[in-house]
């Protein structure tokens, strides 16, 4: 039982690290290469972020621990909104652009009822299950989502002053490399 706890616990702990140093040296290469920080913001740190649940659920898929992957994507997501938004929200009342009221936020909403409905509809088998048409319609909407971003990224012209000294190439992919087995590493320890 003790060990069980403390490969957990390390397991945590790498998730944690590993997701640091993927988005340390991922966003330093985008850096490098001129990227805005509202580009690095929108795909690299939301992407580094998002990497040991990704990690995570994957291995829970794999080993046949559904519950674990549903209620991560769950509880994740309502821990976003009501805890760090909410503590956000306390600490410094935040400012909402019009975008992510009218946009942004029924996207967000959109995606939920989308995923409710997927769940929903009984399989062949008669129970309830997300299947990989299901899985192909969630990634194509994720698509069309990136296009969003991208467009919003178009538009944008970042300050002269946003772009900040990074360091050396081999650190930058040292980080990066350091951070995918750490979350790898991580994810296999966790379950």
């Amino acid at each position: 039982m003790t060990l069980q706890i403390l490969l957990l616990l390390a397991g945590l702990a790498l998730l944690i690290a590993g997701a640091e140093w993927l988005v340390s040296g991922a966003s330093s290469l985008a850096r490098k290469f001129k990227i805005s920080d509202l580009t690095i913001g929108l795909t690299v740190v939301a992407f580094g972020t998002s990497a040991p649940e990704l990690v995570v659920n994957l291995f829970a898929s794999a080993t046949d621990h559904q519950d674990i992957f549903f209620g991560n994507i769950l509880g994740s997501n309502n821990f976003n909104l009501f805890i760090i938004l909410g503590l956000a929200g306390v600490l410094l009342p935040l400012k909402v652009q019009v975008s992510t009221v009218w946009k942004e936020i029924p996207m967000s909403f959109a995606a939920l009822v989308i995923f409710y409905i997927m769940v929903h509809i009984p399989s062949p088998n008669g129970g309830m299950m997300l299947g990989r048409i299901d899985g192909f319609i969630l990634l194509g909407l994720f698509g069309l989502f990136q296009y969003y971003i991208y467009r919003q990224i178009k538009e944008y012209t970042p300050p002269e002053a946003e772009h900040k000294p990074t360091g050396p190439l081999f650190k930058m992919i040292a980080f990066i490399i350091l951070g995918l087995a750490g979350l790898v590493l991580g994810g296999k320890l966790v379950l």
